[in-house]
Order: C-alpha cells, then structure tokens, then sequence
C-alpha cells in the first residue's frame, strides 16, 4: 500500500496534492497561553479600560461644571444677602425719620 498519491496521468500534474497529508489546526482549545488568544483579551480589557476612562472623565466634566455653578450662585446669594442688609438698615433709618 501507498503512502501518498502519485501522479498517474499528465493532467493531474497542475493539481496540488499535498493537502492530502496536511492536517488543520484551530485555535479552538488552545487555551489562555495562545499568544492570539492572549492579545485579543488583552485588546478587550483595553477597550473596557478607555470606557471607563470616558466615563470618568464626563462625570468629572459636569462635576467641574456643577462647581462653578455652585461658587457663582454662593457670590450671588453673598452679594444679595449684603443688599437685603443694606435696604433693612434703610428701612429702619426711614422708620426712625418718619417717627420723629
């Protein structure tokens, strides 16, 4: 019996007959130490990593904003509080005129 084929004919001498013996190989079941393996996770871990950073940095973002809505209303409600003040201190300087 034979091992390989041989050709027997003229026209199969364009007919690539190696396929014969060759096997295939998957990748299926190669496990965590398949370097492809390995740096498709590594690219997913990445990917998650940068969303989370975008996460971060919009939370930080309106964080920032929300801030320097806070201090502008603060000096607002400062400056309104002084204004209160002074018309109160008018009012009662307008009693006491009115009263005389």
């Amino acid at each position: 019996m034979k091992d390989k084929r041989t050709y027997t004919k003229l026209k199969e001498h364009g007919e690539d007959m190696t396929h014969e013996n060759e096997s295939t190989i998957t990748n299926e079941g190669r496990g965590p130490l398949d370097l492809a393996f390995v740096i498709q996770q590594h690219k997913v871990e990445i990917w998650k990593y940068k969303q989370k950073e975008s996460e971060w940095i919009k939370t930080q973002n309106v964080l920032d904003g929300t801030k320097l809505i806070v201090e502008e209303l603060s000096a607002k409600i400062i400056d309104l509080k002084k204004e209160i003040d002074r018309l109160s201190e008018e009012n009662t300087n307008l009693k006491i005129i009115t009263n005389k």
